[in-house]
């Protein structure tokens, strides 16, 4: 498990959850991960599912949160009725994923008419994986960071914005807040937070 402090997630999700709307009916925590976005989300009042495609960070998760559902889904064939949520929060996932478009109409598809989508990318102007990568191309990077005695392997999609608003626009969500937190004293923020709605 991640600890408090040793990444920026920490630092940031009281401002995150700032821009996530309350409970509603259903949320859906898209690339769950280990299940710390769900866990939060469950101790804000939401009925939260979430899903990896990782069996091992599914089992992490089911570990630290008994009481909660946890599942290994597919983000772009989930198993669920269109419709079934009206929030879906993608916190650092998108950079992540093969083809962005299709996990984006996904999402769309199990959201409500106006449900929406809360998401969190690496910001596309810090470029953290290839700097030497022109801004307009998508490239996939691998990079090893040593960090308090530990290494990490950090890979994943360098991607233009244009990439992320073209699938949000492709999936029929209109982006109705946009957030760019301040990193420590960084001259461009490390971290890009949207918020989109079914159309």
């Amino acid at each position: 498990m991640r600890r408090p402090g040793f990444d920026s997630y920490w630092t940031y999700r009281e401002d995150f959850f700032a821009l996530v709307p309350p409970p509603g009916f259903a949320t859906l925590d898209f690339g769950c991960g280990e299940g710390r976005v769900s866990r939060d989300l469950a101790e804000r009042g939401h009925r939260v599912i979430g899903f990896d495609g990782s069996p091992s960070m599914v089992e992490a998760a089911r570990e630290a949160h008994p009481e909660g559902e946890y599942l290994v889904a597919d983000a772009t064939s989930l198993p669920f009725e269109d419709d079934s949520f009206d929030l879906v929060v993608a916190y650092n996932v998108l950079m992540d994923v093969d083809d962005v478009g299709a996990t984006v109409r996904e999402a769309s598809r199990v959201l409500m008419a106006g449900g929406r989508l809360c998401l969190s990318i690496t910001h596309p102007a810090t470029n953290p994986g290839d700097r030497k990568s022109p801004y307009l191309e998508s490239t996939r990077f691998r990079d090893e960071v040593e960090r308090d005695g530990l290494s990490m392997v950090f890979s994943g999609w360098s991607h233009p914005l244009s990439h992320y608003t073209a699938a949000l626009e492709g999936a029929g969500l209109l982006i109705e807040a946009v957030r760019e937190p301040a990193w420590r004293d960084e001259p461009v923020p490390y971290l890009l937070w949207l918020r989109a709605r079914v159309a």
